[in-house]
């Protein structure tokens, strides 16, 4: 009986240990023809050749770069077989792989600096995009009170993937909206009439930028508009009282929906 501590007489578990490979793959190989070990003991039992296990070296490197099994038959045994092609094949589509990975990394690389930071501008852009009003320190405030939120989870998400470009268009539309309310409230719109009520809309679907609004959530916030000195600043500098005629107009629509304003709560 052969050596099993000799090349020409490794069992399955030393082939195993010594490639790196399961038991249940050798199995497999063997099962499909495609690395049988040459030897058997007179129990039966499988024994691989220094010959077997550079055929299973090759198979494993081959493996290791990506090859199906079905190629690497090919690339061990069709003497016809274009080996350099096959294999300028697959290190193009592990070129492919390698960048889309490194995309991935990047895009991970910001999605984490986008939880602990939120906007990621510099202060310059924030400052050219949100106007000279705008703190380049809100976000990092924002962070600390709100930073253990689900809401913050999905600022950040929606961040991540947000060029410049893109907070300028949702800079923008949020200022098309604040002169829309005080255009309205100079008008005179009353609070709960159909004009009023597609503001509140459209406030929640400009407002969905950030992360999604709930009509409770809407009334929430117009109460934080009115009663925050910052927020109230912002919008009663645009135009005087409409932090106030905000929360009225919103207040109303809840009530249309069958949202007590009194009782309503941040989901």
């Amino acid at each position: 009986m052969p050596d099993p501590t000799d090349t020409d007489g490794l069992t399955v578990g030393q082939v195993s240990a010594r490639l790196g490979v399961t038991v249940r793959a050798l199995h497999h190989w063997d099962e499909i023809g495609l690395a049988r070990p040459s030897l058997r003991t007179a129990a039966g039992y499988r024994l691989y050749t220094a010959g077997d296990l550079e055929r299973l070296h090759r198979i494993v490197v081959y493996r290791e770069i990506g090859l199906g099994l079905d190629r690497i038959r090919a690339v061990l045994d069709d003497s016809t077989a274009d080996v350099p092609g096959a294999l300028r094949a697959q290190r193009a589509q592990v070129a492919e792989r390698i960048e889309r990975l490194q995309r991935l990394s990047t895009g991970l690389d910001r999605m984490i600096e986008a939880h602990e930071r939120g906007l990621l501008l510099s202060a310059e852009q924030q400052a050219a995009i949100f106007g000279p009003e705008w703190n380049p320190d809100w976000p990092a405030q924002a962070r600390r009170r709100y930073g253990d939120t689900t809401q913050w989870r999905q600022y950040a998400e929606r961040s991540a993937a947000r060029s410049p470009e893109e907070w300028q268009a949702v800079a923008e539309e949020m200022a098309d909206l604040e002169r829309a309310l005080a255009k309205a409230m100079d008008a005179g719109v009353a609070p709960g009439s159909p004009e009023a009520d597609q503001l509140v809309e459209r406030h929640r679907e400009v407002f969905a930028s950030y992360f999604p609004l709930t009509r409770q959530m809407q009334v929430c916030l117009g109460r934080m508009f009115e009663d925050d000195p910052g927020f109230a600043a912002h919008y009663d500098g645009i135009r005087p009282g409409l932090a106030t005629w905000f929360r009225h107009i919103v207040d109303a629509s809840a009530r249309t929906h069958g949202i007590d304003p009194d009782t309503a709560t941040w989901e």
